[in-house]
């Protein structure tokens, strides 16, 4: 049960970044320009003209390891990927803002949550346990 729960709380995370960034989240959401802006300042050591490819490309890969982790499919290369993508980001903030901004975001709580997740060996409530089993 403890891994479906993360499975479906990193899937969450995921997800509602992203609905925020197409706005999906109505008067509460950031909006694509407020995310390319953001993206800017978070990957500083970044030409500006990479910023939207680094923007869609983080998008794409948060909504595709969303899906996979709500239905529990390639549970643990999902979560590999996530833990990566999201360390990644944390070591960007980290770069660009100082510590404080990954520590406060809990970036490095999600990324390390996500290692965890894929270092699991059964997937209950899974895709994965469909196909094993």
């Amino acid at each position: 049960m403890q891994q479906l729960l993360l499975r479906l709380a990193l899937s969450a995370t995921f997800l509602s970044a992203v609905a925020s960034r197409l706005s999906l989240w109505g008067a509460r959401s950031g909006g694509w320009k407020n995310f390319l802006d953001y993206t800017a300042q978070t990957c500083s050591w970044a030409p500006a003209g990479w910023i939207p490819f680094l923007a869609v490309t983080a998008t794409a890969l948060e909504i595709t390891f969303a899906l996979l982790l709500f239905v529990g499919y390639q549970t643990p290369w999902a979560a590999l990927g996530s833990a990566v993508l999201t360390f990644l980001f944390a070591v960007s903030m980290a770069y660009s803002f100082g510590l404080k901004e990954p520590l406060d975001y809990s970036v490095f709580v999600f990324s390390a949550a996500a290692l965890l997740l894929a270092s699991l060996k059964d997937f209950p409530w899974s895709i994965d346990q469909l196909l094993t089993h």
